[in-house]
């Protein structure tokens, strides 16, 4: 079985024999199987595998929006297992992205509301000058004060993506973030993800059953049966669908 490579680089998110099961006895479904994964600071990765997998378990598992039947989770030095729920929201208010398939935007507020929320929940100061960048590369100066419904899906998205990245988080969840976009539009989006990597030195971990996604990545992680089988430096559209043709997804 592959895993994680145990690196010496800055380890942003770390998944230690995390073990999920759902259930008991006969019926025990056993999402996730004593996964260890690293997941280095200023990388775009990408978590892969067929329906049932896993790849969103441990996707919310490292994100603390889950918690683990055994094993543990780490952002940076911080032991998960180890905060209140009141520390754990804390956590990911302050330290954690997130961008959702769904947009999960508030649809009585305007682009720039949204985009400034988390700060605003979290009592912290918005970097003005960070969020105009972030606005300026996602190309949505024009629409801030356009509320979700007078916005077209891509721009939904691009503002859901802005929302992550104008807090600075140390790390980012991207849950199929491009699964209710036409392809023009997902490109743009995982084009600004990807820069976001490269340019900005974000950390971005990204569930995805899409070849074409999962080639904007550092490197990819394949899930069958809740382990880590496979993993893959550099990937291509047409190498990761070549992989999960031996998969069997």
């Amino acid at each position: 079985m592959a895993s994680g490579p145990q690196t010496s680089a800055p380890i942003a998110a770390r998944a230690e024999q995390a073990t999920k099961v759902y259930g008991l006895g006969d019926t025990a479904v056993w999402a996730l199987n004593d996964v260890d994964v690293d997941i280095e600071q200023g990388r775009f990765t990408a978590i892969m595998g067929p329906s049932g997998s896993g790849k969103s378990t441990l996707m919310h598992c490292l994100a603390g929006l889950d918690t683990l039947t055994s094993g543990r989770v780490l952002i940076g030095d911080t032991d998960l297992s180890t905060l209140s729920d009141k520390d754990l929201t804390l956590l990911r208010r302050t330290r954690i992205g997130f961008i959702f398939q769904s947009f999960n935007l508030i649809p009585t507020l305007t682009a720039a509301e949204n985009i400034r929320l988390p700060a605003l929940l979290g009592g912290r100061d918005q970097d003005t000058s960070w969020f105009d960048s972030v606005v300026s590369t996602v190309g949505l100066g024009d629409r801030l004060g356009h509320r979700p419904s007078e916005l077209s899906g891509g721009q939904q998205q691009r503002v859901a993506v802005a929302r992550a990245l104008a807090q600075q988080p140390e790390i980012i969840f991207a849950d199929e973030p491009t699964g209710n976009l036409d392809s023009r539009a997902s490109s743009e989006i995982l084009g600004f993800m990807r820069s976001a990597v490269s340019d900005a030195n974000q950390t971005i971990v990204m569930v995805t059953h899409e070849p074409s996604a999962a080639a904007y990545a550092d490197r990819v992680l394949f899930l069958a049966d809740g382990s880590i089988v496979d993993r893959m430096d550099s990937p291509t559209e047409e190498s990761v669908l070549d992989r999960l043709k031996q998969f069997g997804a």
